[in-house]
């Protein structure tokens, strides 16, 4: 009987051979992980059996490169992927994990929980963690705050942090609060804005998290942006990256030029309405943006070219209102229902 599958989309793996990331289609089942350099393509490029296997989340083994997890196979080889945001990491690493539990216990793969009722240690859940800390009426609120003639909008202190934990009763005192709070930034919920906070995090220290009210932070998938002098090379300082980030996550989209076919990480963000695109393979400038105020988005069924590269199914298009046309396609039919739902929500009102 054919292994049951479990997930699948687009992550960026590195290279066994060469060192290069590149994105790919992977398929989770029951018993392992194939990956695909196309979605279409029948025959896997590799397969990673499960069954014993080691997985490590979050793998910090490359210094800027976030949300890597990494499998290790019995035979010793490691393979690392990379998600396009914190939730499709989590939601990769929960159903590994689950698959590698139910081989070991020789179990049938299922989402809903089989540990038995017995008394277990206090566990945090971190993700649920970080949710309620978003939470725009309860959670911790987000700021503009000056410091060394620059402006960090949608950020908070490291302070802030910990008082919001102790008052929301998530930890007793502030060593527990520091504690949890080296654990969000570890696992990449939140990261430093600031030159004080980045240098804690990159020295190896236990607690890498500061408890201090100029040390500066941010929810990874918030609108944050500096104004101002930075050596930092990837600050943004345009308008357009302003808005919260509504959805995020990878698409193939069609080429305006050669009409090729190419995996891109897009991150549609709200007021103004903008959608920018990426290599997902690297953590650069976006390689492009889309004005979606007065935008036209709707599933087709046929694209010029489509054919051409074997790309077939969940195929949406975006029109301007310059009339400059975008042909992007969804993994499944679901995903591109949620997104022409987003695109169409962002550009009726975003400015």
């Amino acid at each position: 009987m054919e292994p049951q599958q479990i997930r699948e989309g687009y992550l960026v793996k590195k290279g066994t051979v060469l060192n290069s990331w590149k994105a790919v289609w992977v398929v989770l089942s029951e018993d392992g992980v194939d990956f695909y350099k196309k979605k279409t393509d029948h025959s896997p490029k590799g397969m990673i059996p499960l069954k014993g296997a080691a997985l490590v989340s979050p793998c910090q083994d490359f210094g800027k490169r976030t949300l890597v997890f990494k499998i290790t196979t019995t035979k010793k080889q490691d393979h690392f992927f990379q998600a396009s945001h914190v939730e499709e990491r989590e939601y990769w690493v929960k159903d590994i994990k689950r698959a590698i539990n139910c081989l070991e216990g020789g179990r049938k793969f299922s989402r809903k929980s089989t540990r038995r009722s017995i008394r277990l240690p206090d566990t945090v859940n971190l993700n649920q963690l970080y949710t309620l800390m978003k939470d725009q009426d309860d959670g911790v609120k987000e700021l503009k705050l000056e410091q060394e003639s620059r402006v960090f909008n949608y950020c908070f202190t490291g302070a802030t942090v910990v008082e919001w934990l102790i008052s929301n009763e998530k930890a007793r005192n502030r060593p527990e609060a520091l504690m949890l709070a080296t654990g969000l930034l570890s696992e990449g919920f939140l990261q430093p804005a600031g030159d004080l906070s980045k240098e804690a995090a990159g020295s190896g220290e236990q607690s890498a998290f500061l408890d201090d009210s100029k040390a500066l932070y941010y929810f990874v998938d918030s609108g944050f942006f500096c104004e101002g002098y930075s050596s930092d090379e990837d600050v943004l300082l345009k308008e357009e990256f302003r808005g919260n980030i509504v959805k995020q996550g990878c698409l193939l989209k069609q080429g305006h030029k050669r009409k090729n076919w190419k995996v891109r990480k897009f991150i549609l963000r709200d007021d103004p309405a903008y959608i920018h695109y990426y290599d997902p393979t690297k953590d650069d400038e976006p390689l492009g943006s889309i004005h979606l105020r007065a935008s036209v988005v709707t599933a087709v069924e046929f694209v010029p070219d489509a054919k051409k590269y074997d790309i077939d199914g969940n195929l949406f298009e975006i029109i301007t209102s310059d009339e400059t046309h975008y042909f992007l396609q969804a993994a499944t039919a679901e995903e591109r229902k949620e997104w022409i739902k987003a695109i169409q929500s962002v550009s009726k009102s975003g400015k």
